[in-house]
């Protein structure tokens, strides 16, 4: 490929050159959402990160199959091993069939991933539809001796494991300091040792989403729908693997072990991570009262929120973000995001009326190396975004006539500033700002603007007061070029 992709792989804890194993194709596994209650911020993260990777991968040249899975069984309510799983709570709570439950709010998943201009992966794959994968799993691992059955339930043997191969490498802990962590919970007399995971729960009489299996009438572990539906649609080795950070344990720590036990090595070569999202400094959770959904980001309809967002405004606002950084959530940062987010917008309208010169007094095409530049050093979006705010503070010098550029000038800096804004960055010019309304109100405000031009050269300074005092109070901001007016709508 001619742009060299350099990413950051968790596993390794460097950065590394991306070297697919099978170029042109890719194959790319991110985790989804658990579908039990509306989208949040959590789940907007690692969408708009591996969009944004997915877009730029495709770019390239890449065939890249990216499946994203939905959880639907198997999540539990304290963690992957006790409990009561979110989804049959939700639907023995409000009378509901579980996939009832799961299906509304996969709609409502989609709904704003639409909303956030995250495009659709190749495969959306349910947990509940692949039992007989997991079961597959599950049977392989016991065959290798790395788990055991117990009271109709089956566990990874993790001590075991960890006798021949390295439990913890990808979280960078040790088998002591996991079991120093690991909780006790009640069931926890089944197993052996206190930090084996479930592979398969027998279900009790009062749980409605079991399956039969060799071992019982039950559900799978949480961890086993990954490493499962992963190898299923990518084969036993792919490329990445991606989810959040929160994911590293024990969650993607059991995946390694889980494909590891059956299948004798390695499943993926590149874990990606994105980082975590606080607002105003805090933990977003619903006990300490900030836990905000994204339709009430676009509604404002939430206590903490100073007013509506739009999904441009809060995608912008994690693109600003390096994905490996922490991402802090207030009303002041969202407001400057907006703000920001409206400048980039002006310049891309702007750019349909910029007049092309003889020659040019700008220099444009550095632009498009310093974006790839930027993308190429591990998807670092800010600094794309602070080279896209370099070319419109260009762009508003060409249309306040203090600089020329010629139509070949011109033609380069739009088609790269519409690659990198729209088609990389996944901004939406129409959602995003006015342009909208723009599109139907200029051609008359144009007309009118060439009117008010004319009453100026003929020194008829009452008639172009008028036109511009009008337009003023229906919102429109108007500046004076050299020789030429310039508009734009307020909000």
């Amino acid at each position: 490929m001619e742009n060299q992709l350099i990413i950051y792989n968790t596993l390794s804890r460097r950065k590394e050159p991306f070297r697919p194993l099978h170029a042109p194709h890719v194959g790319m596994y991110v985790c989804g959402p658990t579908v039990y209650g509306d989208p949040h911020l959590g789940h907007a993260r690692p969408a708009i990160t591996f969009d944004l990777l997915f877009r730029y991968l495709r770019h390239l040249g890449y065939k890249v199959r990216y499946v994203r899975n939905i959880t639907d069984v198997g999540h539990l309510e304290h963690d992957a091993d006790d409990g009561e799983d979110k989804i049959a709570k939700k639907a023995r709570l409000e009378q509901l069939e579980p996939m009832e439950v799961a299906q509304y709010y996969t709609n409502r998943f989609h709904q704003a991933m639409d909303a956030l201009n995250v495009l659709p992966p190749s495969i959306e794959p349910h947990a509940s539809g692949h039992i007989i994968e997991q079961i597959q799993l599950v049977k392989e691992i016991l065959d290798n001796g790395f788990a055991y059955e117990s009271q109709g339930s089956v566990y990874f043997d993790v001590h075991k494991y960890n006798q021949q191969h390295h439990y913890g490498k990808l979280s960078g802990r040790n088998l002591d300091e996991v079991l120093n962590t690991t909780r006790e919970l009640d069931g926890q007399e089944e197993k052996h040792n206190p930090a084996d995971f479930a592979l398969w729960k027998k279900a009790q009489p009062e749980h409605i989403m079991r399956w039969p299996s060799p071992w019982s009438d039950g559900f799978p572990g949480w961890h086993c729908e990954c490493t499962a539906m992963g190898r299923k649609y990518l084969g036993s080795h792919f490329d990445i693997h991606g989810g959040g950070m929160d994911l590293v344990f024990p969650h993607h720590e059991c995946e390694i072990a889980q494909s590891v036990a059956s299948q004798g090595d390695d499943m993926v070569h590149y874990w990606m991570h994105n980082n975590m999202i606080t607002i105003n400094g805090q933990k977003m959770g619903k006990s300490l009262g900030n836990f905000i959904t994204l339709n009430e980001f676009f509604t404002g309809q939430n206590a903490n929120l100073a007013q509506a967002y739009s999904p441009m405004t809060i995608r912008f606002f994690i693109l600003q973000a390096h994905y490996r950084s922490t991402v802090d959530f207030s009303n002041e940062a969202l407001q400057a995001a907006e703000k920001g987010l409206a400048r980039l917008m002006d310049a891309a309208a702007g750019l349909k009326r910029i007049q092309p010169a003889a020659t040019s007094t700008v220099k444009v095409a550095d632009l498009r190396t310093k974006c790839y530049d930027a993308l190429n050093d591990d998807l670092n979006s800010p600094i794309v975004i602070a080279h896209l705010f370099d070319a419109a503070k260009t762009i508003n010098n060409l249309l306040a006539g203090h600089d020329t550029i010629t139509a070949a000038d011109l033609q380069e800096l739009a088609d790269t500033f519409r690659l990198f804004c729209f088609d990389l960055l996944g901004l939406r010019e129409e959602i995003a700002s006015n342009a909208g309304r723009e599109e139907a109100f200029g051609k008359v405000v144009d007309m009118l603007l060439q009117e008010r031009m004319k009453a100026k050269a003929n020194k008829d300074w009452a008639t172009s007061d008028r036109i511009r005092n009008d337009l003023t109070a229906l919102g429109f901001e108007i500046k004076d070029g050299k020789n030429h007016c310039e508009w734009k709508l307020n909000k």
